[in-house]
């Protein structure tokens, strides 16, 4: 059964740092790309950034593009988050997400390009 467990959501000042960290298990995910997403209440879920799967291609929102770095280690079925100079507007639950259904891939989807899910970790970041 796969599984993807997100882990280092909390509460935070503004300017403070967080890191996520997801771990998949079930299957490897090597092969595939893997991306973090957020939703705040009331808002659609949205991409923050994508790792292709070797790791050498990224994508990142405009949001999170300077503040945020993804990075992955396949060995361990990982992906991080590490979200620096963390903003109000950077509260919501955060989702990490594979795509599974496109191999060796570096074509960048929306969270409906996605099959694989977390059950996401809520960042609140205090003003």
């Amino acid at each position: 059964q796969v599984q993807l467990v997100e882990s280092g959501g909390g509460l935070v000042q503004a300017g403070g740092s967080l890191r996520l960290a997801c771990t998949a298990s079930g299957r490897t995910f090597s092969m595939y790309t893997m991306g973090w997403f957020r939703q705040a209440p009331g808002k659609e879920r949205e991409v923050v950034a994508a790792i292709n799967y070797s790791g050498r291609r990224t994508y990142y929102a405009d949001s999170a593009t300077g503040r945020f770095t993804i990075s992955r280690d396949n060995a361990k079925n990982t992906v991080l988050l590490q979200m620096n100079s963390l903003k109000p507007e950077d509260t919501a639950v955060y989702y990490c997400a594979v795509d599974s259904r496109h191999s060796y891939s570096s074509t960048w989807y929306p969270p409906s390009g996605y099959d694989y899910w977390g059950q996401g970790t809520q960042v609140t970041v205090s003003s």
